[in-house]
């Protein structure tokens, strides 16, 4: 009987060597890390993220299904949009807004100096030249609306400070009963 010669396998040349233990676990541990970078940061991010809106969503809905005055200031951005400058240093500040497919309207109270009311009726585009003494130029229905009942026996002054589209037109109403802290009242209409 003859015995065949042995056959051995080809030795590749560029075979790489076993792996040691020691590389293979750095190699998971980093292949670990990347992936909780890629992974893990947006994931998070997106649930701090969702629960940010949320929150944002809530405070949203409780403005919008409050009825009446809300004893607060009116965002930058309402106060920008409506254009209803309130001084600073301002008291008693409350405000309501309402939106519809018509028109949208930012009811606005506020107490400020004699200065204040200048620095207001001028930001706005007019001036207490043009308040009419005894006027009250808020309508009943927005009145109404937010609950303000102008007493007849306040020495009112108003002005209605018109603006063509897109910008808001102003109903003011200041109540000059005490001269150096006036109260005033706005209705801001913007239409789209």
């Amino acid at each position: 009987m003859k015995t065949l010669p042995r056959q051995t396998a080809p030795v590749e040349e560029n075979a790489r060597p076993p792996e040691n233990r020691r590389h293979m676990i750095w190699r998971r541990v980093l292949t670990a890390v990347v992936i909780v970078l890629l992974i893990g940061i947006p994931a998070g991010y997106l649930v701090i993220s969702a629960e940010q809106s949320r929150d944002s969503g809530r405070d949203k809905e409780a403005e919008s299904s409050a009825t009446g005055l809300r004893e607060n200031w009116p965002s930058k951005m309402k106060r920008r949009v409506f254009e209803v400058p309130i001084p600073g240093r301002s008291t008693e500040v409350a405000y309501y807004e309402t939106s519809n497919w018509k028109s949208s309207r930012l009811y606005v109270k506020f107490r400020t100096t004699a200065g204040g009311l200048d620095a207001f009726l001028n930001d706005v585009g007019t001036s207490r030249a043009r308040l009419k003494t005894g006027a009250v130029a808020i309508g009943e229905r927005d009145a109404a609306t937010v609950g303000w009942v102008f007493r007849p026996d306040a020495a009112w002054a108003g002005t209605s400070h018109k603006q063509r589209d897109p910008r808001p037109s102003q109903d003011i109403a200041v109540d000059l009963t005490d001269p150096s802290a006036p109260m005033v009242f706005v209705v801001s209409t913007a239409t789209p």
